[in-house]
């Protein structure tokens, strides 16, 4: 496969669920065409296998930082005060994935919302973009962005969105990304029927692997090779070439993440 340039801007590759062929599921991804690779952190479990991937692979994988929301709980204190301990000790491309999840449990959601509060403002301070988890909670988030936004200048993206029309417009009235993945190829979703009404410039694709393997691959676990079927999938919805839509993929996955704020990384491994 040429070196397409696709950009997976959303994937867990340090998931233990790639621990047996980690190595080769990596290849598989640069044989693919991929050239870059962005990594959400999910709370202080995942810091150091996300870290010790992005150190193997520091051309193609970028860690972010961040407090998922389906990790806030009892301890949320401690957890962020490790993520804030970690945004300044050394630079990340975002801080992420951060959010509210509704889908799992409502129990902790004033706690969701604070914790998206205080993170979305850390990164306003460091001029970072935010990686929203908005899993059932679109509305909410729409009006915490915009709440916000009244601080300071909030940008970033919604990952794996599957909203509506009216709420992707919203987002991108306030400036933000639509990130889509495997669920743009199930054919029940609808999301087919969306994109042809929002504009390119505004999108970017991810896999979420381990997650949400798009068709053919739905049901085993996803990897990024496989965001090759979603690429292939927008292309001819937008009714594009696959390398016209991975060139102008790759110049909004880079103007939502900025690179050249990883120029002083270091291969920092966690402290825990």
């Amino acid at each position: 496969m040429q070196n397409l340039g696709l950009i997976d801007t959303h994937a867990h590759l340090y998931s233990d669920k790639f621990e047996e062929d980690r190595s080769e599921m990596m290849q598989r991804a640069f044989d693919a065409g991929l050239s870059h690779i962005f990594l959400p952190n999910i709370d202080s479990s995942s810091i150091e296998p996300m870290l010790a991937l992005e150190a193997a692979y520091p051309q193609q994988c970028f860690a972010m930082m961040g407090l998922h929301p389906c990790s806030v709980g009892k301890n949320m204190e401690e957890e962020l005060a490790l993520v804030k301990n970690w945004l300044e000790k050394r630079p990340f491309v975002a801080v992420g994935e951060i959010g509210l999840d509704y889908y799992w449990s409502m129990e902790f959601v004033e706690e969701q919302k604070e914790a998206f509060r205080r993170q979305s403002r850390w990164a306003m301070q460091l001029n970072l973009p935010i990686v929203i988890h908005a899993r059932d909670s679109i509305d909410d988030l729409i009006e915490l962005v915009e709440e916000l936004q009244k601080e300071g200048p909030l940008r970033g993206v919604f990952h794996c969105f599957t909203g509506t029309l009216e709420q992707a417009q919203k987002i991108i009235e306030l400036g933000f990304y639509l990130g889509f993945g495997g669920v743009l190829t199930f054919k029940k979703a609808g999301l087919d029927q969306l994109i042809p009404h929002l504009p390119l410039s505004k999108i970017v694709i991810e896999t979420d692997a381990p997650y949400l393997s798009p068709t053919p691959k739905r049901g085993k676990r996803n990897e990024s090779a496989y965001l090759l079927y979603v690429a292939q999938k927008m292309a001819d919805i937008k009714g594009i070439s696959l390398e016209e839509l991975a060139q102008t993929l790759k110049t909004n996955s880079l103007a939502l993440f900025d690179l050249s704020v990883l120029e002083d990384r270091i291969a920092f491994k966690s402290d825990l």
